[in-house]
């Protein structure tokens, strides 16, 4: 693929299109354009608003309890005897992950526009659960659909939904993971356009989600800024995050973005290897449109969208963030992988190490600072993104460690 020209920033997209490069767009059911075009000036109002940026700074405060601490990592760093390793800890928000950065602003949002009933599509129940507790909150009904196969395997996130008042609706359909459940979501948005808000959980989807998203969670990123001046007094040197859709990653990559001292890597799932099964879209995927948005997918040679996988269920999407795929073509951002084994022993490695079981998700990114942090000099400072807890992982690594509970 031809490499495209390098812009002055890598911060001004989306364009007036919804364009990153060649990707991301606005590809729709005719029935949901007048829904994406009034979201859409919605927002563009929001963003001007000082009233709307007080509310969400209050709540971002007093109830997610932001800002999330930058933690120095020292016995992580003592072990792999490399770069200074810090870790950003969103698992300490309430609700147990990053994704409540974004539901909330997408909230908000659906009650300035007069929105009673929200929707969401969840695979490792983390955006279900954020979206469940901020409609608690907000005396909203909702909804979550959910593929059945991770309905099984993250049980306990499906007891919080139902505890915070939300139906959800197992997927039967397709794979029954992640694709499966935001198609059902797509569905039941087109039916019920007149009173319902579709709360995507990740920086996909058609215009203006994907960029929107991207601003709701860019919190992470300005607060590791400020915070590694006051601890080091400079930027840190490379940044970590792992990737399904690739919310919290860009949430901590694009204040950084123009930042050229700044390396940054983003981790893929590899499953089994990536040359069996995966979710790696972009090692392993090619372009092309799903769920609203040209971007890089796993597909076969007739153009059909394969299954991801990955033993977490937040990355077996077979898609990621159109940002995402611009950010690779152009060479900003690495794009690494890990695969499921790599991903536990990470998981067991920072339990054991730092006390803090990590989510599965998070565990690909941690896989990975094993490569690269023993390769750096003393002084390069290191974040890596913790973007959710693991109790919701527990029951699952204790089967796959043969540990009956």
């Amino acid at each position: 693929m031809n490499v495209p020209p390098k812009p002055n920033s890598y911060r001004t997209g989306p364009d007036d299109r919804g364009r990153f490069g060649i990707y991301g767009g606005r590809f729709v059911a005719e029935t949901l354009m007048p829904l994406i075009l009034d979201l859409e000036k919605a927002y563009a109002e929001a963003r001007q608003d000082s009233a709307f940026a007080k509310e969400m700074t209050g709540y971002l405060t007093h109830y997610v309890g932001r800002p999330s601490p930058l933690y120095f990592a020292e016995r992580l760093t003592d072990h792999f005897g490399g770069a200074k390793i810090y870790l950003k800890r969103e698992e300490l928000n309430h609700t147990g992950s990053h994704k409540v950065n974004n539901v909330l602003g997408q909230i908000l949002l659906a009650r300035r526009m007069g929105k009673k009933r929200i929707i969401a599509e969840t695979g490792a129940g983390q955006h279900g659960v954020a979206t469940a507790t901020l409609c608690a909150r907000f005396g909203l009904e909702c909804v979550v659909y959910m593929g059945a196969v991770d309905v099984a395997r993250q049980a306990p996130n499906v007891f919080r939904m139902k505890m915070l008042g939300a139906e959800v609706v197992p997927v039967q359909s397709g794979a029954r993971t992640l694709k499966d459940a935001m198609n059902e979501a797509l569905r039941d948005w087109v039916t019920n356009v007149g009173n319902t808000f579709y709360c995507i959980g990740t920086v996909a989807g058609p215009h203006p989600y994907p960029g929107m998203v991207r601003d709701f969670q860019s919190v992470i990123g300005d607060e590791t800024r400020s915070q590694m001046h006051e601890a080091e007094g400079r930027l840190p040197d490379s940044l970590i995050a792992c990737v399904g859709g690739g919310s919290n990653a860009i949430g901590l990559f694009h204040p950084f973005l123009d930042d050229p001292t700044v390396e940054i890597y983003g981790v893929e799932a590899a499953g089994h290897g990536l040359t069996k099964l995966h979710a790696a879209s972009i090692a392993g995927g090619r372009a092309g449109v799903l769920h609203g948005n040209r971007t890089y997918l796993l597909m076969d040679d007739d153009g059909q969208i394969q299954e991801g996988h990955s033993i977490s269920a937040g990355l077996d999407y077979p898609g990621i963030g159109p940002e995402h795929s611009w950010l690779n073509d152009i060479g900003r951002v690495k794009y690494l992988s890990a695969t499921d084994d790599e991903a536990v022993a990470a998981f067991q490695l920072l339990s054991k190490i730092e006390g803090i079981i990590p989510a599965l998700e998070s565990a690909h990114a941690l896989a990975k600072v094993a490569d690269l942090a023993p390769t750096k000099p003393r002084d390069h400072l290191m974040v890596v993104n913790l973007s959710g807890r693991g109790d919701k992982d527990v029951p699952q690594v204790a089967e796959i460690l043969g540990t009956k509970l």
